[in-house]
């Protein structure tokens, strides 16, 4: 999945008060004002930043008169709140810090100066002019949730469908759950265009999560899912394994190629070089997660055992729990150079700015060793506030291990519904029980923090406590989403379930055709959120129209 990266720290700016058409997205103008009589040094660092260096913004010169003070503007990031600190600049001595988040176009001024004690320094900041995109950003934060619990309400849909009607179109496609995949790919669509470029439409600088976090594993959760319903039905109907094995290692190969050599290069750009080419891939990880949990679907024979879920299957389980063995000896004891043992930080100004170059850890370090620096992701989100020159894959090597496990749990849930077939209170109860098991596990690997936990919730390294997480939260939504539409049959699934059924032509011709009309257009303002949003929901709204064409005239893409 490719991430348009922007770069918004704070940098000086020769503005006057107001001039709102010379600021650019997510900046505000900030006026620092010092009355005291020694040259004062400005920093900042972001709340999001863990643990990291302050970075210097400016040095004010002493006030030239009393009640006169010197004064110098600056350009300031507003997606998150900021903590600016100033300093002596004869002594190192901090005077104040000042929390505070700006607004998109606002203009603020700070002021520095003693009050009634000459030795206490007082910093406060002023509203010059109001920020102007405050109650959009507001509003769309607060639908944060609603976001989240819609990418799962038609996965349920999802998996009824495959094991109903038209199995060969459905069975070991290239996307085994491309059949009404529905609202993850429509999102994934949305957000891969820009999401308006909103923050929490982008990707998490590092722990965190933020939408654009959600929709990946879950199409690899419900991958998982799908594998076990379209196995299941090709077995009743006579297939062999050996059959659908090569099926799915030919189409798996089909899969990782499409990924590289039409995802990945930017044709615009010149001719395909392979001194450069990128080798991981969100279709490349699919690839692999899907190759190994339909071969250990394939090649394990089940076992069930009612009442007992985590036995069914064991076979199987005993392979990826083995995979996971290999996932946290690798990730806490391969020894990396010039950077602590085990460790998973950004790297850059992150942890005081003592491993720069260790962004990633042995994640990083695999893919250096197997693909070269030069085939993974050059520009990744840390860079946005942890400032990491190291390149990093976010689908690298590493990582896969952690999403076959995303897809194995999927399976387990295809399991549950094969199994508890038409028994609703099984099936819901088991899903629940799965929900709090791995949520469980979550809340000890995390310490139910963001950054303080033995592993963070992390989707650049997909940690642990990432897919333990991810996966809590599919197995909770599913029960919301089986009563809706399997028990209640109250939705069907429209039209989001359009794109679902040509996923592979959706995802393709969206990243192929991005910059072209009318997916895009030449914007008025570039610099306006509401425009960005605007040509990204049209663009997001032509592949549901296209998919829908598609679909009434039964033309679908597979291979």
């Amino acid at each position: 999945m490719t991430c348009n990266v922007m770069l918004l720290f704070l940098t000086p700016a020769g503005l006057s008060h107001h001039k709102h058409k010379a600021l650019k997205m997510d900046e505000a103008i900030l006026t620092v004002n010092n009355e005291l009589d020694a040259e004062v040094v400005v920093s900042w660092v972001s709340e999001r930043c863990y643990q990291c260096l302050y970075q210097q913004l400016g040095v004010l010169p002493a006030a030239p008169n009393p009640g006169q003070p010197s004064s110098a503007n600056y350009i300031v990031s507003t997606q998150h709140e900021i903590r600016l600190q100033l300093s002596s600049a004869t002594v190192n001595k901090e005077l104040c810090t000042v929390p505070f988040h700006f607004g998109e176009h606002g203009n603020y001024s700070l002021w520095v100066k003693n009050l009634n004690n000459a030795s206490v320094v007082n910093c406060s900041v002023v509203t010059d002019a109001e920020p102007v995109y405050s109650y959009i950003r507001e509003s769309l934060a607060r639908a944060h949730d609603v976001h989240i619990s819609g990418v799962f309400r038609c996965l349920i849909y999802t998996c009824r469908a495959a094991g109903n009607n038209n199995v060969e179109i459905m069975i070991l496609s290239l996307f085994p759950f491309a059949q009404r995949s529905c609202l993850s790919l429509v999102i994934m669509v949305f957000v891969n265009y820009g999401g308006g470029r909103y923050w929490f439409f982008r990707h998490e600088s590092w722990n965190g999560l933020t939408v654009a976090d959600l929709v990946f594993p879950w199409f690899v959760f419900i991958m998982g899912t799908s594998v076990a319903l379209s196995i299941n039905s090709m077995l009743r109907v006579g297939a062999t394994r050996l059959s659908l094995l090569r099926k799915v290692a030919w189409r798996s190969a089909q899969l990782f190629a499409i990924g590289v050599f039409i995802i990945n290069p930017n044709y615009c750009q010149g001719p395909l070089s392979w001194d450069n080419l990128r080798i991981p891939g969100v279709l490349q990880r699919l690839a692999w997660s899907y190759l190994a949990v339909a071969c250990l679907d394939l090649l394990v024979e089940a076992w069930w055992s009612p009442g007992l879920d985590v036995l069914l299957y064991w076979p199987a389980w005993l392979c990826v729990l083995l995979l996971e063995v290999v996932w946290l000896c690798l990730t806490f004891l391969l020894p990396v150079p010039d950077c602590p043992t085990g460790y998973l930080g950004p790297g850059g100004i992150g942890d005081m700015g003592q491993y720069t170059n260790c962004t990633g850890g042995a994640a990083a370090l695999i893919d250096r060793w197997l693909l070269g620096e030069s085939h993974v992701y050059q520009t990744p989100s840390s860079r946005v506030i942890y400032s990491t020159g190291m390149p990093h894959d976010p689908e690298g090597v590493l990582g896969s291990i952690n999403s076959i496990l995303m897809a194995f749990l999927g399976l387990q849930a295809g399991k549950i519904i094969l199994h508890y077939r038409d028994l609703h209170t099984s099936i819901i109860s088991r899903f629940l029980i799965w929900g709090l098991l791995l949520g469980v596990i979550s809340a000890i690997l995390t310490k139910c923090s963001t950054d303080q936990g033995f592993i963070p919730v992390n989707k650049n390294l997909w940690s642990l406590s990432y897919v333990t997480t991810l996966a809590c939260f599919a197995f909770v939504l599913l029960v919301l989403v089986y009563y809706t539409v399997d028990v209640k049959r109250w939705w069907s699934g429209a039209p989001f379930y359009y794109p679902g059924m040509n996923s592979i032509l959706v995802y393709v011709g969206h990243e192929v055709f991005e910059e072209y009309f009318p997916f895009r257009w030449s914007m008025a303002n570039s610099q306006s959120h509401a425009e960005h949003l605007t040509q990204n929901l049209v663009a997001t709204s032509c592949w549901v129209f296209i998919s829908y064409m598609l679909y009434r005239k039964k033309i679908f893409w597979k291979i």
